[in-house]
């Protein structure tokens, strides 16, 4: 009798120690719910609502086991320190813009917009068949980031002016918000670049603290109001000619995630950013024709003389840029025979067809 009650209770024990090693597999099927801070006003069109997409997207990818709440700017923390904040764990994602974060690396400008640089098409494809997505990742890597492209504007527009742009010779003194090598540019010929996030250009142009101000295109500029605040609208964006809006992740919480999970999270972040180009190609004509049509803007092409300049000033920008470290160089590199190659095939190809259908 002592005999068997000795082995009941030793059976009871593998019970217990059974159910002990299950807890994991009961543990993988718990929801894991990460947080996305954003450098953009809670809910703005096209680039609020892009951080929104790529949550809703990864969350249903994934069948519900990813939760991702988005915050928009200074609803967790202020837009500009969305980096640190995902860097120390503070929150799971980013969503912002790579030429926020010179003062962290000189050579993240280049993952978002080069002067006279890459296409969103050319973009695309340097950063995912062209090696340019592995060097974005060593940059990020010091900072504990993966990083991901996850929105494309396309070609944004020149900005907004309250005075006319006849002459090079126009842009100094000019207090403007335009960030990045863009901004290093501006410097350059004698104007004063100024770094804002999105929700408080508007005031800052409406109460002559800028004089001018980049923004986006006319799908976003019209939702921000800004042709309230000034009335020489210019094109094009010399600055952005295909600017990629990024997410990037805490990489301890992407290590942490199975390999499924994190499969999903990037190629969410790819379809985001597809799906991202192709609204803001949807939505910005109609939006140019309700500024230009209904709202009176004054629509205006740079002078040619202007843009010359303003790119053989850009080219010896970005060259100074790059040769201030090894890794701006090492990526100024590959950026830059990226896109001497793929301008001799657009030479021929989107080129030559955009020619032929304008004739």
């Amino acid at each position: 009798m002592k005999r068997r009650e000795f082995i009941g209770k030793v059976g009871a024990g593998a019970v217990v120690a059974g159910a002990a090693i299950a807890a994991p597999a009961v543990h993988a099927k718990t929801k894991i719910k990460w947080k996305m801070v954003t450098t953009w006003p809670k809910n703005f069109p096209g680039l609020g609502t892009g951080a929104n997409n790529l949550a809703k997207l990864i969350t249903e990818m994934s069948g519900g086991r990813i939760e991702v709440k988005v915050y928009g700017a200074k609803e967790l923390v202020p837009a500009f320190e969305i980096f640190d904040a995902v860097s120390r764990g503070t929150a799971q994602m980013g969503h912002g813009a790579a030429y926020y974060w010179k003062g962290k690396s000189e050579a993240a400008q280049f993952f978002a917009a080069v002067p006279f640089g890459l296409t969103a098409q050319e973009m695309n494809s340097w950063l995912y068949h062209g090696g340019g997505m592995e060097l974005w990742q060593e940059v990020y890597k010091p900072f504990g980031l993966v990083p991901t492209a996850a929105l494309n504007t396309g070609v944004q527009m020149g900005g907004w002016f309250n005075k006319k742009i006849e002459k090079l010779e126009d842009l100094k003194g000019l207090k403007m918000r335009i960030p990045g090598l863009g901004g290093e540019v501006l410097r350059r010929l004698g104007g004063t670049p100024v770094s804002l996030p999105g929700g408080e250009i508007f005031t800052s142009l409406k109460s002559g603290a800028i004089d001018a101000t980049e923004w986006v295109g006319p799908y976003n500029d019209l939702a921000f109001g800004l042709y309230k605040a000034a009335k020489h609208y210019y094109y094009p964006g010399w600055h952005e000619p295909g600017t990629t809006l990024e997410c990037f992740v805490n990489k301890e919480a992407f290590d942490a995630l199975p390999k499924d999970l994190q499969v999903i999270v990037l190629n969410a972040s790819k379809v985001a950013n597809l799906d991202g180009l192709s609204e803001f190609t949807a939505r910005n004509n109609k939006a140019l024709h309700t500024l230009v049509n209904e709202h009176k803007v004054d629509l205006r092409k740079f002078p040619d003389e202007v843009l010359v300049q303003l790119k053989k000033v850009s080219d010896e920008v970005v060259a100074e840029v790059a040769a201030k470290d090894p890794m701006s160089q090492k990526v100024y590199d590959s950026y830059l025979a990226f896109r001497d190659q793929v301008v001799a095939w657009h030479d021929v190809s989107e080129r030559a067809y955009l020619n032929a259908r304008a004739l």
